[in-house]
């Protein structure tokens, strides 16, 4: 696990950065669809959470979001070979990546999760993330048998230069999580999303 200091915060904004702009590239080469669900401004509004202190370190098997259909298995982010975060192979289009070098779901921090909108084929696995709602649950199953359920606080769209990394990249929050996809509309001339969407929850039982 990385430690908390300058130089590392620095570098992991940028990986996060580049992650997102790895998703929106991967879009541009494979095509997509144009009508994935955006938060509407009122959506991006906090709700008080009460929230709960830190679980035992435990990598994530199963990402569960009951309000949008979503009941996908985990795969392990590392480092691609350009030192950008990897993001899910488009075999696995259908799964959510945890990226390893964030906290885990329930320690301390904000654990940080991936997920394509859509395929050429059609849909994926956070096609409906911009439907999410403050109060709404993400229950994730963890290798130990637990399950860290999250509750969400807000949802927004961001352009790729206001994307939030200050908020995202974080190692001493309370425990809770970013749930990062394309969105922020679609250029049809270019074949790609203009930002993302990202769901931040905070760990609740």
């Amino acid at each position: 696990m990385p430690t908390d200091d300058p130089q590392r915060r620095k570098r992991g904004n940028a990986l996060l950065v580049g992650a997102v702009g790895a998703l929106l590239i991967w879009m541009a080469a494979h095509g997509s669809l144009q009508t994935a669900p955006q938060p509407p401004p009122s959506a991006a509004l906090a709700r008080t959470v009460d929230g709960r202190g830190p679980l035992p370190a435990s990598a994530p098997e199963r990402v569960r979001i009951p309000a949008i259909g979503v009941d996908a298995p985990t795969t392990v982010l590392g480092l691609a070979a350009d030192g950008q975060i990897a993001v899910p192979t488009y075999r696995q289009a259908d799964h959510i990546g945890w990226y390893r070098y964030s906290p885990a779901p329930g320690t301390p921090g904000t654990a940080v999760l991936l997920g394509h909108v859509d395929t050429p084929t059609g849909r994926a696995v956070l096609y409906r993330l911009g439907q999410l709602r403050p109060g709404d649950h993400i229950r994730i199953d963890r290798q130990d048998g637990s399950t860290a359920v999250f509750t969400v606080t807000r949802i927004a769209a961001y352009t790729d230069s206001a994307f939030p990394t200050s908020q995202v990249y974080s190692l001493s929050s309370p425990p809770q999580l970013a749930l990062i996809t394309c969105g922020y509309g679609y250029d049809p001339a270019t074949h790609r999303y203009l930002g993302s969407i990202v769901a931040f929850a905070r760990l609740t039982t």
